[in-house]
């Protein structure tokens, strides 16, 4: 089924040099606080793959060489993404991979959840040499997800089938413990203080992981069966909320204990929205990918205010955000696209 798009204005400029498609953004949002020199500084550049089979690309993660990984759930690649060129590579990842998350590692490597393979995977880099680390025998499928390294150099992780872990990267590892509530751990990100939240799509809850127990302690957003699917961090490691059945982008503040007062929501904007994805810039600015209206949301913290650009190719299916300073990086998994937003 393709999504409804909202007729927003953007200019398109097509780019032949990086068979690049390029989008000068003129944000919508009459009625709404913005920012202009932000907005006139903003821009969406977008390229196709063009790899020689569907990738199914699902999350993205700037490499430490200027190129965007991507985890390939469909063909079981780790790919990189080469902006200056447009080129894309893909790396194999083994028999029946099937990669979810990728992230970059204290150590310069990609580092992806694999739920095909039931393991983590690490791909060297730049020498591109690919290492599982298996769950443990006898741990059933887990779904894996998505995955956080903590401050020690430790990588957490979630699976959907009702698993948290981590790998203790150091001596290899790797240690399962089943969720409360069961199925639904999807997102998971690390704090500046050193703290690994993750959260229950199907549970509909957030938690925090006990890093010596590896327990976790889950804290109820005030609204019931929301739906949280992704979580992130900001500078102050209060944890920002995608919530993909209520259509909210809430936070929560640690600080505040965990009642109803430590929560703020915010309802996107649009028709019957649901969010799906969320990302903290470097500036403390708020990302979020809407999926009903086939859009990207800013939100400011500051004013409390959405600005909301509508994506200009249908049913993008944006799962994941990341970024590095001046750039938000989106997978287009709907469209086999990368795109990313430059933020000046």
């Amino acid at each position: 089924m393709t999504l409804p798009i909202n007729a927003q204005p953007f200019h398109v400029t097509r780019r032949t040099a990086l068979g690049a498609l390029s989008a000068t953004l003129l944000w919508p949002g009459a009625g709404r606080a913005q920012t202009p020199q932000l907005l006139k500084a903003s821009r969406l550049q977008s390229w196709p793959l063009n790899t020689p089979r569907a990738t199914g690309i699902h999350d993205v993660a700037p490499a430490p060489d200027g190129g965007v990984w991507f985890s390939a759930q469909r063909s079981g690649h780790l790919g990189w993404f080469d902006p200056r060129t447009g080129k894309s590579e893909l790396i194999a990842l083994g028999k029946d991979s099937s990669p979810h998350g990728v992230i970059a590692g204290p150590d310069g490597a990609a580092w992806l959840t694999d739920g095909g393979q039931n393991a983590l995977a690490r791909v060297s880099w730049p020498a591109r040499e690919v290492k599982l680390f298996p769950l443990p025998a006898g741990t059933p499928n887990a779904n894996l997800n998505t995955c956080a390294f903590d401050d020690e150099g430790d990588l957490w992780f979630t699976g959907q089938g009702g698993y948290v872990g981590k790998l203790a990267v150091r001596s290899g590892v790797v240690s399962v413990k089943e969720a409360p509530r069961g199925r639904g751990p999807y997102g998971i990100c690390a704090t500046p203080r050193g703290d690994i939240w993750w959260c229950s799509l199907a549970g509909s809850f957030i938690a925090q992981i006990d890093r010596k127990s590896g327990e976790s302690r889950i804290v109820e957003p005030p609204t019931p069966r929301q739906g949280a699917r992704r979580v992130w961090s900001d500078s102050r490691s209060r944890i920002w909320v995608a919530e993909w059945n209520s259509g909210q982008l809430s936070m929560h503040d640690p600080a505040l204990g965990t009642g109803a007062s430590s929560w703020r929501s915010w309802k996107a904007p649009g028709a019957e929205p649901h969010v799906y994805a969320v990302y903290v810039d470097d500036k403390d600015m708020v990302w979020a990918s809407e999926w009903s209206n086939n859009a990207m949301l800013r939100f400011d913290p500051g004013s409390e205010k959405f600005e909301q650009l509508t994506l200009p190719r249908p049913a993008a299916s944006i799962r994941q955000i990341l970024g590095r300073p001046g750039e938000v990086w989106l997978p287009e998994s709907g469209t086999e696209f990368i795109s990313v937003i430059r933020t000046g």
